[in-house]
């Protein structure tokens, strides 16, 4: 899932998953600049694969919390 907010003329992004049911992981916050189109920048999306696919791992145990 992906929020869009405007504050003070900037637009602001959060996405983060819900799919777990003890917890909620924010995977990546961040400001969108481009003015033309509504694509998220490929180095976003990958670091929030990476995230996502950090917090199945936190949810099912198979690794340590740090």
């Amino acid at each position: 899932m992906e929020l869009a907010e405007d504050h003070r003329g900037d637009t602001w992004r959060a996405v983060y998953a819900v799919r777990f049911a003890a917890r909620i992981y924010v995977l990546h916050v961040f400001q969108k600049k481009s003015k033309r189109g509504i694509a998220t920048p490929r180095k976003d999306i990958e670091l929030i694969r990476a995230r996502l696919k950090w917090a199945e791992q936190m949810d099912s145990g198979t690794t340590e919390e740090s």
